[in-house]
């Protein structure tokens, strides 16, 4: 699913959208399959990262990535947690993950955000004036290659020495250190913004938008029809299709 958007000052990296893997799936000759590409949450301005939106492969629903917190707040919930920002200690907390899909957001610290879960790791909490790194994300060779996807933002960060946290692999967004605003992740990755610092630049960075992957053996006939132009390769025993935006499939 798209990845949360990274918070605003001092600001929680976004939680990466919500990653599902399975196998097995069953289809009807005839019937279309919808496909939803979920977009990337807005890196807040003002306030919290924005909650990217669900992806949807016809009954399996995975959930937008949770924002990143704005200062004195929480994280939001989302398919994995967005990080939490600083208060008064114990500081505030991550957001939580949707169960089977990614994980929990870290803790907010002083003058800095906890970074965003990713769907292979937490986001870590925040320390003294650094933010926290995002969680990592996943690597998957479905498509005949590994690509990682899915990481948390890195938290954002004030002060001296202050730094912002990394991002989680998988194309994440970095946290902002002194003066600068987090970073975008990467599009169709699902992954989520890094968060704004506390002074200079305070803005959030985007999350990425999400992306569908199919795949069966080569034995079986090529799709009827498609909608959303999704890209098919035909290669290691395997057809393929990938979608970065909404569309439909038929056998």
């Amino acid at each position: 699913a798209g990845g949360g958007g990274g918070g605003y000052d001092d600001g929680g990296g976004g939680g990466a959208g919500g990653y599902r893997t399975a196998s097995g799936f069953a289809v009807s000759a005839g019937t279309a399959i919808t496909v939803t590409i979920g977009g990337g949450g807005a890196g807040g301005t003002s306030s919290f990262g924005t909650n990217g939106q669900n992806s949807v492969f016809s009954t399996i629903t995975s959930t937008g990535g949770g924002g990143g917190a704005t200062n004195s707040s929480a994280g939001l919930n989302g398919g994995s947690g967005g990080g939490g920002s600083y208060g008064s200690a114990p500081y505030f907390v991550g957001g939580t993950a949707t169960s089977g899909q990614g994980n929990n957001g870290g803790r907010g610290g002083f003058q800095a955000g906890g970074g965003g879960g990713g769907s292979g790791a937490v986001g870590t909490n925040a320390g003294g004036n650094s933010g926290g790194a995002g969680g990592n994300g996943t690597a998957s060779s479905i498509t005949g290659s590994s690509v990682t996807r899915a990481g948390g933002g890195g938290g954002g960060a004030e002060g001296s020495p202050g730094t912002g946290g990394d991002a989680g692999s998988g194309g994440a967004g970095g946290g902002g250190g002194p003066g600068t605003g987090g970073s975008n992740a990467t599009a169709n990755t699902g992954s989520g913004g890094g968060g704004g610092s506390g002074g200079g630049v305070r803005t959030g960075g985007n999350g990425g938008s999400g992306i569908v992957i199919i795949r069966y053996a080569d034995t079986f006939a090529d799709a009827a029809s498609t909608t959303g132009s999704p890209t098919f390769t035909n290669t290691g025993g395997y057809k393929i299709y990938q979608w970065t935006g909404s569309g439909s499939i038929t056998f």
